[in-house]
C-alpha cells in the first residue's frame, strides 16, 4: 500500500465520519450549516488526530467547493496570496484550510483578512492551540470557533474493526483482534494514531494467520518506534512526559524532555504555556511564587526567542519541579462548577446583595451586611453562601506549610463553620 492506512480509510462522507456527534450528528448546529448549504468561516479546535482536516474535506465535498489546502508550517505570506488570487476566480465558492494555524505569525494572519472579509474564500483554520492565544482577534472575531472532542472508545473499537477489515482484505492474512486495551491506550483518543499501530502490527507480522494481542502491539510498537513516531505522534507523549515529571517533583526528568522538545523544535512560547498552566493547577497556594515566575518566563521567552530562551525554560521547569505541590486550587474550582451545574442559580443572601436604588434598600438588600474591615482582625462572621449549601467546603487546603498555614487561619475564623 502505497498510502499511510490512515490516508486509506479517511471517511468520504459525514455519515462515516466517527466522532463529534454534538458539531455534526443529526441537528447539531455545524451539520444544519452544512446542509443549508452555507458555512462560516471557522477554526476547528482540537486534539490531534480527531477528525479536523477530514472534516474540512467533507465540508468541501457536500458544499461542491473549489478546496486549497495550506499547512502552516511551511507556507508564508506569498502562499497565502497565491491563493487568494486563484480563489476569486470561483467567486465566493471556494475554501481554503489552513492546518495548524496557531504557527502563523502575525502577518500572516494579517494577509488573510481582507479575503475573508470580503467572501473570496471561507477560511477553515486546524488547531490543537487554544486559539484565544494563537490566532489574532481581528481573525478570530471573523470565525467560529468550533470544538472537536477526543474520540471515545466506541468510535475507536469501530475503527479498529474498519481496520483489522481493510487489512485483512488487502493482506491476504486471516486476522482477528483479541484484546483492545493496548490499541486504546496508544491511541490515547488519536484515530491516527490507533490506525497508524493496527498497520505497523499487521505489517510487521509475517505467516498467514495474525491474532492481535496487547503484549504483541506493545512488542511492535516498542521495537519500531523510529517508524511509528515518522509522523510526528511522539510529540504530544514529550510534552505529556515533561508535565508529569514536573508534577512528580523529579527536575531531572523534566530538564531531559524539555530538551527532547527544544531540540525537536518545538515552539517556546507552547512550552512556556504549559509551564504556566501547571503552576497553578499542580503547584498553586503550595507556592504563588510559581505562577509568577511562569507568567514571567512566558513573557521573556515572547520577547527574546531561541536559542537564549532555553535558559529561561530551564530555570523554570527546575523550580516548578522543585516546588511543592497541590491541586486544591483546581479541584475547588472544578467542585464549585459540579455544585453549581447540579444546583442552578440559587439565590444569594440578602445581605450580600447590591442595593443601588431606595426600593432595594426599603426589601432588605445590603441589610445587615458586615464591612469586614469594621472588625478586629478585620473579618465579620457571617454567611456568605447561599442557605441551601451554607458549610459546605469547596476549598480544601493541601498538605503543604503554606496551605497548613492557610488551614489553621480558616480554622481561628470559622470555628465549626467548616470544620476545618
Amino acid at each position: 500500500m502505497s498510502k499511510p492506512l490512515a490516508e486509506l480509510l479517511r471517511p468520504q462522507n459525514l455519515e462515516d465520519y466517527l466522532g463529534q456527534s454534538h458539531l455534526v450528528g443529526e441537528n447539531a448546529v455545524l451539520r444544519k450549516s452544512i446542509e443549508s448549504g452555507s458555512i462560516p468561516s471557522m477554526i476547528l479546535w482540537g486534539p490531534p488526530g480527531v477528525g479536523k482536516t477530514t472534516l474540512a474535506h467533507l465540508i468541501s465535498q457536500k458544499l461542491e467547493s473549489m478546496f486549497f489546502t495550506l499547512s502552516a508550517i511551511s507556507s508564508g505570506v506569498k502562499d497565502v496570496r497565491a491563493v487568494i488570487e486563484q480563489a476569486k476566480a470561483y467567486q465566493g465558492e471556494a475554501i481554503l484550510f489552513i492546518d495548524e494555524i496557531h504557527r502563523f505569525s502575525k502577518s500572516q494572519q494579517d494577509s488573510l483578512l481582507g479575503a475573508v472579509e470580503r467572501g473570496i474564500f471561507t477560511l477553515i483554520g486546524a488547531t490543537t492551540e487554544n486559539p484565544s492565544f494563537e490566532v489574532i482577534s481581528p481573525l478570530l472575531s471573523r470565525c467560529q470557533v468550533y470544538i472537536l472532542k477526543d474520540l471515545v472508545k466506541e468510535d475507536l473499537l469501530l475503527l479498529a474493526e474498519k481496520a483489522r477489515t481493510y487489512m485483512e482484505s488487502k493482506s491476504n492474512k486471516k486476522i482477528s483482534i483479541l484484546e483492545h486495551l493496548a490499541l486504546l491506550r496508544i491511541s490515547g483518543g488519536d484515530a491516527r494514531k490507533l490506525l497508524n499501530a493496527v498497520e505497523l502490527v499487521v505489517n510487521s507480522h509475517k505467516g498467514d494467520l495474525l491474532e492481535i494481542t496487547d503484549k504483541l502491539v506493545l512488542n511492535t510498537i516498542q521495537q519500531n518506534l523510529a517508524l511509528y513516531d515518522k509522523a510526528g505522534e511522539m510529540h504530544y507523549d514529550v510534552i505529556s512526559a515533561f508535565i508529569k515529571s514536573i508534577r512528580g517533583s523529579d527536575p531531572n526528568a523534566a530538564v531531559y524532555y524539555l530538551a527532547r522538545m527544544i531540540e525537536g523544535g518545538e515552539d517556546p512560547k507552547f512550552i512556556a504555556r504549559r509551564m504556566v498552566i501547571l503552576a497553578s493547577e499542580d503547584i498553586g497556594n503550595a507556592n504563588p511564587n510559581a505562577l509568577l515566575l511562569a507568567t514571567e518566563a512566558f513573557s521573556a521567552v515572547t520577547m527574546i526567542g531561541m536559542p537564549e530562551s532555553r535558559i529561561i525554560l530551564s530555570q523554570v521547569a527546575t523550580y516548578l519541579a522543585c516546588s511543592a505541590k497541590s491541586n486544591a486550587a483546581y479541584l475547588a474550582i472544578g467542585k464549585a462548577q459540579d455544585m453549581v451545574r447540579k444546583t442552578g442559580d440559587l439565590p444569594v443572601p440578602l445581605h450580600l446583595r447590591n442595593a443601588p436604588t431606595k426600593l432595594m434598600k426599603q426589601i432588605g438588600y445590603g441589610n445587615q451586611y458586615k464591612y469586614a474591615h469594621d472588625f478586629d482582625g478585620n473579618f465579620a462572621f457571617q454567611e456568605f453562601l447561599p442557605e441551601k449549601i451554607s458549610g459546605t467546603i469547596i476549598y480544601d487546603p493541601g498538605n503543604n506549610s503554606r496551605e497548613n498555614e492557610q488551614r489553621q487561619r480558616l480554622k481561628m475564623l470559622w470555628r465549626n463553620k467548616y470544620n476545618y
